[in-house]
């Protein structure tokens, strides 16, 4: 599920695009001051910022310069702010994004969708799953706001897995791919082990596995149990 940041003082739109746009994919948070949206942020690790510019407590432009020195989460400004310079300035800061009201809700979800499926493509080895964040590139691993310590051989598993999220990937294969040429005097517990040792820092429950399943005879899926 993405997490959404909605931060428009108009009360009735924050509810209206909150409610508009709610299906099993987004999850939305609403703030109508900056105070609240910082104290959401710290909170809970966002997917997308959908920001007004004219705040009671504030520029939108000045909080974008404030989210840009350390986070590239997706911002799409959404404003009645129509001039061209203002359009400018907001791309120039960082924004994704730059939309005038009025505006279609079948357009503003347009623009969502758009807007992530650019994210992706720029960061392929990057996933946010629930509270884990995955980023591979430069391999710094989340649960929630507690760091993860992987070893070289849990870091490729689990990418792996999350890479071919919904499929079954065989032991064979796993072994193979992890240990590459050594993979055959690798001891057969091996893969077992560094499973187990996975789930133990990923999984809430490692009894009862939410991410890892184990797909009996063959090996095992990346696949959220409902």
């Amino acid at each position: 599920m993405k997490h959404i940041l909605i931060i428009e003082d108009d009360i009735a739109l924050n509810n209206g695009i909150a409610l508009a746009l709610k299906d099993a994919d987004y999850c939305f948070h609403q703030a109508t001051t900056l105070a609240c949206a910082k104290e959401l942020m710290l909170n809970q690790k966002m997917a997308m910022v959908i920001l007004d510019i004219n705040l009671p407590d504030g520029s939108g432009f000045e909080f974008l310069e404030v989210i840009r020195k350390d986070s590239d989460v997706p911002v799409i400004i959404l404003t009645a702010n129509d001039m061209e310079l203002d359009e400018v300035r907001g791309l120039n800061l960082g924004a994704d994004d730059y939309i005038t009201k009025p505006f279609s809700l079948m357009v503003l979800r347009s623009r969502i969708e758009s807007v992530f499926r650019r994210s992706v493509k720029q960061n392929k080895n990057i996933y946010i799953i629930d509270d884990l964040y995955l980023d591979f590139e430069q391999m710094f691993f989340k649960v929630g706001d507690r760091e993860l310590g992987l070893s070289k051989t849990e870091q490729k598993l689990l990418f792996l897995l999350v890479e071919n999220k919904d499929r079954t990937v065989t032991r064979g294969v796993l072994v193979d791919k992890i240990w590459t040429n050594a993979a055959e005097y690798v001891d057969e517990n091996a893969l077992s082990v560094a499973i187990s040792r996975l789930r133990n820092k990923i999984e809430k429950d490692p009894g009862t596995p939410q991410y890892i399943q184990t797909v009996y005879g063959l090996g095992y899926t990346w696949g959220k149990k409902t």
